[in-house]
């Protein structure tokens, strides 16, 4: 397992859980960090890695099930492992349709606990994997100056250089100087690659 780059959020109101948790997954070389409740890790945490939340239901204040939305919202690269000792069935369908990884009992059965770790870890890894290639694509898209926006608008639609050209008002061979332009500072050999790249939800927004 690859966990010299994944970190493990421990939230739980147990200090004795946090530790024996924290101390476990120590072993297999993750690093962990704890927090007695939920609010305290919104409060204080800025992780953009992999990773993943072990995170009981049942806490003082807000529940986990209360705080799921905002946490998802402000790390969507860390999937969620619900831990709780007094969960039932509907408690835990509840829990995966907003999006948890996994949900898990205690006593914490530590095959299962590593189990569910590992696959929360590899899900955030290639959430943050697809996160930085966004990014990328993104600050690569920036660099276009606006006419170079315009004809890019009407390529990754398919339409011909003269068909653009007849849009824009401008000669085939401008169109043509442009599209050159646009795959050079987009990386790319072809109109498909562009395509591609264009095609990410969200990814011509700044």
């Amino acid at each position: 397992m690859k966990n010299d780059h994944a970190k493990i959020f421990i939230i739980d109101d147990d200090e004795a859980i946090r530790r024996s948790l924290s101390l476990l997954l120590n072993s297999l070389g993750y690093t962990t960090e704890t927090f007695p409740s939920a609010e305290e890790f919104l409060g204080s945490v800025d992780y953009r890695e992999a990773g993943c939340i072990l995170l009981d239901i049942f806490l003082e204040g807000k529940t986990g099930l209360e705080l799921q939305e905002e946490i998802k919202s402000k790390f969507e690269n860390l999937p969620i492992v619900y831990i709780t000792g007094m969960g039932d069935i509907p408690m835990s369908v509840r829990a995966l349709k907003k999006g948890a990884a996994n949900f898990l009992q205690k006593p914490i059965d530590e095959i299962q606990l590593f189990d569910a770790v590992e696959e929360a870890v590899s899900l955030s890894h290639q959430i943050v994997s697809e996160q930085k290639e966004i990014s990328r694509i993104r600050s690569l898209m920036s660099t276009l100056t606006p006419r170079e926006n315009e004809v890019l608008s009407y390529l990754i639609t398919g339409m011909l250089n003269k068909q653009i050209a007849a849009k824009l008002n401008i000669t085939e061979h401008t169109v043509k100087l442009h599209r050159g332009r646009i795959t050079e500072k987009l990386g790319v050999k072809s109109v498909a690659e562009i395509v591609r790249m264009a095609g990410i939800p969200d990814i011509r927004q700044s």
